[in-house]
């Protein structure tokens, strides 16, 4: 069945509206419960997740950099306070995550660039989004 001009619709996890991209309310509240990992298992399980929304979370791989790096086969698994902060921040970011705006098509898009030896990004945005 097919609706039209309905004022929000939930998407795979997002939730899309007149104001733009939201992160799923209803995953926001299992991110809010998610207890400290104790294992490399668990540690994947939240990222898998946080992974899901990382466009929400600016810098999100560096900010999560400490705890991937315990997923690593050949890393022993010390989870210690500087884990815990990230995991926590992490948390923190992604329940507290910003709209992603919808494009207007009249308005002005800007793209911004940066590169190094080792890698590059870009990302187009719109003025005063």
């Amino acid at each position: 069945m097919c609706e039209f001009w309905i004022p929000k619709v939930q998407f795979l996890g997002h939730v899309i509206d007149s104001q733009g991209i939201h992160v799923d309310p209803v995953k926001i509240d299992s991110i809010k419960d998610w207890a400290s990992p104790k294992t490399p298992t668990d540690i994947r399980k939240f990222l898998g997740l946080a992974g899901y929304y990382r466009r929400f979370i600016e810098g999100f791989s560096k900010i999560a950099k400490p705890i991937t790096k315990l997923t690593q086969k050949k890393v022993m698994f010390d989870w210690g306070d500087k884990q815990e902060v990230v995991f926590q921040l992490l948390k923190q970011k992604l329940c507290s995550a910003p709209i992603l705006y919808l494009p207007e098509g009249a308005e002005d898009f800007v793209a911004y660039c940066d590169a190094s030896h080792e890698g590059l990004g870009a990302v187009l945005m719109q003025r005063e989004k």
